[in-house]
């Protein structure tokens, strides 16, 4: 999502200038230029290892490349780096100790019955901020309570500098934290506007020289878009675009892939590259982009108008996009509240995991992007379950068809908290019809391949980062089991008890327990609350 400042809702970022007509969400944020960012994450106190040799026994192994299950299998690490998978037996039967890879005074640990997946990736994953009151290590370890291993924020809205230092730790685990790539705002830094392609050109390598992974696009015109794009890759930078309704008129996703654009973020610009009997959207004459409420009531109809699903038209759209090897990014999760906000309100996990400040973040204002339901109606629920169903439509067949589908929360916003955002991501992409292997695909390898990382991360294989989620019950059966909450079941002495949640995340051979870093974050709310702060009814 993109920011809207005002009042108690205001996020601060340094010298934040968004290029275009909307900047990132409109005029409201053209001169801010506060300095205050979010606190520096503590130094590790957490986790074991990395480790000589490290030895991951009997588990039942999902490598995140689509290959079914398989198991009992033994993982050996060395350091960071997987450098031994073995099959070591067959279900229900006694594993032979001669053929298990030997301990040779490594550090075992007993997987049996267990799950062993790649780390999650979250292609979408802001760090927070000063409005939200989210400190760093409360964000990160929401994460890593969720086996969510390596993060992409696109937008860096602590700045580049902030973020180099937390990739930069991240990397040596000097803190307990994802793996981060850093997309910087497209225009971030920049005291005017930009408004040739020369200065698009000249701030691309600026913010290259800066040390950026990547670019986060709002809008621009095409001039700008163009030069911009064409810069970033001469210079190997990824890009990515929330295309706003205030600039979409200019260049739909359609257009800004053929420019070179690497991956779409959300769904704006996709149902307007799939018109056939207009130019721009239906919107009603008294229409407000700066009322949150217009804005979200009438994206939730937006679908609708577009191409129907399987026609020519829409064919032809979804053809050249996988055939320009583009990205989707849905982030499904983020506007879940559009279809059924007393879910996300009432989420089980509000009570013990959600800051009050976050809270506070999370409530109508009109001020605040983001904060839509100023009256919101069955009428909007039921508009936007429709809009899903189209959408949903499209993304499946796109990864039927072999286009790349990456999996993404936009956690922060609209009651959706870091972590179990992601996992309710997941379970949307179920919905939507993916295998749960897809689903698992979608969460790793693809956003390792969308990120030029998957030779690294995404999976795991001999050679890779040893980057692993470790749960106890089956997750292609329930993915709730990897919610931090777990799932509910009933057990033997028929009473409903809690199962699942993720046992260990393991980044970079490094061993986390991930209840407790989630028993961290609980102390973190808990210590909020009883300080004073307080939550608006």
């Amino acid at each position: 999502m993109q920011p809207i400042f005002g009042n108690r809702h205001r996020l601060i970022i340094i010298s934040v200038i968004v290029i275009g007509l909307g900047g990132a969400a409109g005029a409201q944020e053209q001169n801010v230029t506060a300095i205050e960012v979010v606190a520096p994450a503590p130094p590790r106190a957490e986790g074991e290892g990395p480790f000589d040799r490290l030895i991951l026994r009997g588990a039942t192994l999902i490598d995140g490349t689509g290959a079914p299950p398989v198991g009992p299998v033994d993982v050996v690490v060395e350091g960071n780096r997987i450098v031994q998978i073995k099959s070591v037996g067959y279900p229900g039967m006694a594993i032979k100790p001669e053929n298990r890879p030997p301990a040779n005074g490594g550090r075992e640990i007993d997987l049996d019955g267990m799950y062993l997946l790649p780390g999650l990736i979250d292609m979408h994953g802001h760090v927070g901020g000063t409005a939200q009151g989210t400190p760093s290590e409360y964000v990160f370890k929401l994460w890593m309570g969720h086996g969510i291993t390596t993060v992409r924020d696109p937008g860096s809205m602590n700045g580049i500098d902030w973020m180099k230092e937390h990739r930069a730790k991240s990397a040596r685990n000097e803190i307990t934290a994802p793996r981060l790539y850093i997309y910087s705002f497209f225009g971030q830094g920049q005291e005017e506007s930009i408004e040739t392609e020369e200065e698009a050109r000249a701030w691309v390598r600026e913010i290259a020289s800066a040390g950026a992974d990547g670019i986060k696009f709002q809008g621009a015109s095409p001039e700008v878009m163009q030069g911009a794009l064409d810069e970033a890759k001469q210079l190997g930078l990824r890009t990515a675009s929330h295309h706003s309704q205030l600039n979409v008129a200019w260049n739909n996703v359609l257009d800004s892939a053929r420019w070179g654009l690497g991956s779409m973020e959300h769904w704006y610009g996709l149902p307007e590259a799939l018109f056939t009997d207009r130019a721009v959207q239906n919107y009603p004459l008294d229409y407000n982009y700066n009322n949150e409420q217009d804005r979200f009531g009438q994206a939730g109809r937006l679908w609708k108008q577009a191409a129907e699903p399987f026609s020519d038209h829409w064919n032809v759209v979804m053809n050249e996009l996988i055939a320009l090897d583009f990205t989707l990014v849905p982030t499904f999760t983020i506007y879940e509240a559009s279809r059924d906000l007393m879910r996300a309100r009432r989420a089980e996990w509000h009570d013990e995991y959600t800051l009050p400040s976050l809270w506070n973040f999370f409530t109508p204002n009109r001020e605040a992007h983001g904060s839509y339901w100023f009256y919101w109606t069955t009428e909007d629920e039921v508009e936007w379950k429709e809009n899903f169903r189209l959408w949903m439509t499209f993304v499946n067949e796109y990864k039927n068809r072999g286009g790349r589908v990456a999996a993404g929360s936009d956690s922060g916003f609209i009651y959706k908290l870091y972590g179990f955002g992601f996992i309710r991501e997941l379970e949307l992409l179920r919905e939507a019809g993916f295998h749960p292997l897809s689903v698992i695909q979608a969460a790793t390898l693809k956003g390792a391949e969308a990120l030029g990382r998957a030779d690294e991360i995404g999976s795991v294989e001999v050679g890779k980062l040893a980057d692993f989620v470790v749960v106890e019950e089956n997750p292609l059966m329930n993915l709730k089991v990897l919610y931090g909450t777990g799932a509910l079941k009933l057990d033997e002495n028929n009473r409903p008890s809690r199962v699942g949640s993720v046992k260990y995340t393991i980044k970079d051979g490094i061993v986390y327990d991930a209840s407790a870093l989630l028993d961290d974050v609980k102390a973190i709310v808990a210590a909020a609350k009883a300080a004073g702060a307080t939550e608006d009814p």
